[in-house]
């Protein structure tokens, strides 16, 4: 699965998830996680590089806890495995 499909998948999980997804031009240096007025927001900074984005995605969803109640393909699971483990 190539880098754009990835992060489709992971865009999709996380508003499934219940996540608010951002893509704003922030610099290339920033993206993430947080809570904005009680909601969780995922920011995607539209100027880092696509590898990027799909890892700030990856490690945003790799927090949520409601992340095993659900199906994630085995490509998938390995990504987030990744940035857990690393």
């Amino acid at each position: 699965m190539d880098t754009t499909a990835q992060f489709d998948t992971v865009i999709d999980l996380l508003g499934r998830l219940g996540v608010d997804v951002r893509q704003e031009h922030l610099g290339g240096a920033c993206g993430g996680l947080c809570e904005v007025h009680g909601r969780r927001v995922v920011f995607v900074d539209l100027d880092a590089d696509a590898a990027t984005r799909l890892e700030w995605c990856v490690r945003a969803l790799a927090s949520l806890p409601e992340l095993d109640s659900v199906y994630v393909t085995p490509a998938l699971r390995d990504l987030i495995e990744g940035v857990r483990d690393s």
